[in-house]
């Protein structure tokens, strides 16, 4: 696996890119599932056209308890932005910005007013990739659909202000599974730069499995649960940067004028909707730690 550098560039098939397909694989796996949380319909599509053998012998597997755990830990997370979204575009808000949109297709599931505009943000050949897979399967977004190609450790904000984006008009953020792959430093610049975009009442909401990473306890658990093994011949401790160079995002959204509505963990979420999630489930929660933010801009 190549080591991370502070000008590394993907695409869906390598290094952090490539994390997308795998999660992409995983929604799949849960929309076929008994009783998804949340739907994607068109996961299974990316994983097609990537013709990535280890990924599409996921799917074609039979399920077990080991390997339905991360399909379900990712449809809770998926659940999470979705109501985001949702409960966002309820209240008026018009603008969503998708930072990392990776293969994520909620411009195209979710219910939008047709007044709304949804922004998405990532590396060039990940949304030339995702956009292609759609058009060829005749897709159509629920809203008007604006991809924008930056990488989220540079001038983003300049990309989005260029293509319409509107700040002095509430935003809805999310940022979804970024923040592991950001050093504290892009993590700082990055909520900065979408702080200064936010008008008042404006809202995000942040959260990934894995935000607090530990590779020694993981491999600890796959060594009991060989099905829980996630990523191929994939290093993830290598995508990743450590924890302790990152500010807490709470707390860092606290201190710069955002009101943290709520904070959790994957386990929460699923407490919340009346789930007891098995004990492997559990145990590979508190090795990732997952935490999940939800604040409004004061």
């Amino acid at each position: 696996m190549t080591p991370r550098a502070d000008d590394d560039r993907w695409d869906i098939h390598t290094g952090v890119g490539y994390t997308a397909l795998v999660v992409a694989a995983w929604r799949a796996l849960h929309t076929a599932g008994p009783d998804p949380v949340a739907a994607d319909d068109w996961a299974r599509a990316f994983v097609e056209a990537a013709a990535d053998p280890y990924l599409s012998g996921l799917l074609d597997a039979a399920p077990t308890a080991d390997t339905a755990v991360f399909p379900t830990l990712y449809g809770v997370q998926t659940r999470f932005f979705d109501e985001f979204f949702t409960a966002a575009s309820a209240a008026g808000i018009a603008q969503a910005v998708i930072l990392g949109a990776g293969l994520d297709t909620r411009c195209y599931r979710l219910g939008w007013p047709d007044e709304s505009v949804v922004f998405e943000v990532d590396q060039p050949a990940v949304l030339r990739f995702k956009t292609a897979v759609l058009a060829e399967r005749a897709a159509r977004p629920a809203t008007r659909r604006v991809p924008i190609g930056a990488d989220l450790r540079g001038p983003w904000a300049e990309s989005l202000l260029a293509a319409g984006f509107e700040p002095g008009r509430p935003c809805a953020w999310s940022v979804e599974g970024v923040l592991p792959y950001l050093t504290g430093a892009d993590q700082d610049a990055l909520l900065t730069a979408l702080t200064t975009l936010s008008a008042a009442g404006s809202r995000i909401a942040i959260g990934a499995l894995g935000s607090h990473f530990d590779a020694e306890q993981f491999a600890a658990v796959t060594a009991e649960h060989p099905g829980l093994q996630i990523f191929r011949d994939v290093d993830f401790s290598t995508l990743t940067h450590p924890p302790e160079q990152r500010a807490d995002p709470a707390d860092w959204l606290e201190r710069h004028g955002w009101a943290p509505a709520w904070v959790g963990t994957t386990l929460d979420l699923q407490a919340d909707h009346g789930a007891s999630p098995p004990a492997v489930m559990v145990a590979v929660d508190r090795v990732l730690r997952s935490q999940y933010v939800h604040a409004t801009r004061r």
